[in-house]
């Protein structure tokens, strides 16, 4: 992320405030983060579900929650390189650059990276079944419009970290409570 960040740094504008990565906007960024969570995370939640019933899902194997004190705060962690890692190269470094390489002027303009940029996030949650891909391709169509939209990926590291947060922590109290769909 590190090398991102300095690779879209310019003379008079840092590569933190080229993408949106700062907190020039903290009350909209949240709020921001928080309705995306609300219309990808929730869904895309009770999708994962659907696709265990269906078995097209694979089984998370979570970990139990009081193994050790710092499991709920190394999770938390965990979530937030997700979020940072992903959109900041997958949206804000990516969309910039095929910018600049005259993708946004082909007959689809803008919808030409945002696709390739969702089928490119969702390809790389192959590995758990083919549901996660298709929910995390949706996923990516909606975080590249927003950008697109909003010019700044932190509602987007927003919404994924609070995404990431009650999948990896809510994960093991969902198998407790619903065993015949998460166990």
């Amino acid at each position: 992320m590190a090398l991102v960040i300095f690779l879209l740094w310019q003379p008079l504008r840092t590569g933190f405030r080229r993408i949106g990565l700062d907190l020039s906007r903290p009350g909209r960024d949240l709020g921001g983060g928080l309705v995306l969570f609300l219309v990808i995370g929730v869904p895309g939640i009770l999708f994962y579900a659907l696709g265990r019933v269906l078995g097209l899902t694979v089984q998370v194997q979570a970990s139990p929650l009081d193994t050790h004190w710092w499991t709920v705060p190394i999770l938390i962690f965990a979530a937030l390189r997700a979020g940072l890692q992903e959109e900041v190269i997958v949206v804000g470094y990516l969309f910039t650059r095929l910018r600049q390489l005259g993708w946004g002027q082909f007959r689809w303009g803008k919808w030409n990276i945002i696709v390739a940029a969702a089928l490119l996030r969702g390809s790389y949650h192959l590995y758990q079944g083919f549901g996660p891909f298709v929910g995390n391709a949706i996923m990516g169509v909606v975080f590249g419009w927003c950008y697109t939209r909003w010019g700044r990926v932190m509602p987007l590291v927003v919404a994924h970290v609070i995404i990431d947060i009650v999948s990896f922590v809510g994960y093991p109290l969902a198998v407790a409570l619903w065993p015949h769909i998460f166990g």
